[in-house]
């Protein structure tokens, strides 16, 4: 129980104190005095926020990740950083795995590794700069699972991602009087063709993707003006890599044919990109396994499928020998991840955190 409230504890104080990608300092100095009063070993840099912690001895290291930062969001009518996305949990989880095993005899090295700015899809990479990932044989994720996903109380070895990325764009074109519109060339126009062009492109069924507007700005104050310039976004998203790919493709050539039919200029670039889940069977039969040892078997779910996306894939993007597997932890969460007033059964942190150590130790 003692372990279990210090949990809470730490739950509390992140739920309590967020903090946007890039800028979760304070963050990471309560991480730090976090270790400093555990008697833990761990380092943070210079220029990025946050911090790597090590327990064990040995050649071979088994690594956990837990993501720091905060989304900014309008809550209650204040636009503020909010931990929606469930990364204090995801912490305290973590930290609360480091519990359970600092007092163990460790015949390898057992990383923590809080990184930044998952939510701007590259803060893993930062980490990997920083050496995230030297000498690691298996690396482990986790994360609290929609309530339509996982019910609280059952814990699944594998989140398979969805690949998502952003394009940002800017239409140039033509601006005209609203009662001459032949004079101009309208960017409103061609952000409907925009709309019609990507709600045309079709895959099999049976492969999960889609492709949406999700920004649009024109015009201005005056209404009798049409506007000849824009400037768009779209989230693009796939099950797998190789969708992602050709999706990008597509979208490419329509773009450059929607200029040349319009007689108009845009101008995109790809944005945050995010790779879809590549998970190593091993590390999800070692979490299985944990989990099935924990809570037992009537509670140990599938490997789930989710569109969502995590930078936690370009750990084994970028060495691809690695064995990863993020967990997915049931807690009754709703209304859904990133909604402002997102909320879940915090009996789930200690069930987190026993299962994080019983995959850890046994890797």
């Amino acid at each position: 129980m003692a372990i279990e409230t210090k949990i809470n504890e730490w739950f509390n104080y992140f739920h309590a104190h967020p903090e946007v990608s890039w800028k979760e300092t304070g963050t990471t100095e309560k991480l730090a005095s976090i270790m400093a009063e555990l008697g833990i070993a761990h380092r943070t840099f210079d220029g990025v926020t946050g911090l790597f912690a090590e327990i064990g001895e040995g050649e071979r290291v088994v690594a956990v990740r837990a993501d720091i930062d905060a989304l900014w969001q309008e809550v209650n009518g204040k636009v503020q950083a909010n931990h929606s996305c469930g990364h204090d949990a995801n912490m305290a989880m973590v930290l609360g795995a480091l519990l359970y095993l600092k007092d163990e005899t460790l015949t390898k090295r057992i990383r923590f590794i809080f990184q930044p700015a998952e939510e701007k899809g590259n803060g893993s990479l930062a980490m990997i700069e920083h050496g995230a990932l030297e000498d690691a044989t298996h690396l482990y994720g986790v994360h609290l699972r929609p309530i339509e996903e996982l019910p609280h109380g059952q814990a699944a070895p594998a989140i398979h991602h969805g690949s998502g990325i952003f394009l940002k764009g800017k239409i140039t074109g033509v601006d005209a009087h609203g009662a001459r519109p032949h004079q101009g060339k309208n960017a409103i126009d061609v952000i409907a063709a925009i709309h019609q062009f990507i709600k045309s492109i079709y895959f099999s069924p049976f492969e999960s993707y889609s492709a949406k507007l999700t920004n649009i700005q024109a015009g201005g104050d005056s209404l009798n003006i049409i506007p000849g310039s824009a400037t768009f976004a779209l989230d693009v998203r796939a099950q797998s890599n190789r969708v992602m790919g050709e999706l990008r493709s597509r979208i490419d050539e329509g773009l450059q044919s929607i200029a040349g039919l319009y007689d108009i200029r845009i101008d995109w670039q790809w944005d945050d990109y995010t790779p879809a889940a590549e998970v190593s069977e091993e590390a999800k039969d070692i979490a299985d396994a944990a989990i099935r040892s924990v809570i037992g078997d009537a509670n140990t779910a599938p490997p789930l499928d989710t569109t969502g996306a995590d930078d936690f894939h370009f750990y084994t993007i970028k060495k691809p020998e690695l064995k990863a597997a993020m967990l997915g932890i049931g807690a009754d969460l709703a209304p859904g991840l990133h909604h402002p007033d997102m909320a879940f059964n915090h009996a789930a942190l200690d069930i987190g955190a026993r299962v994080l150590a019983e995959t850890l130790r046994n890797s």
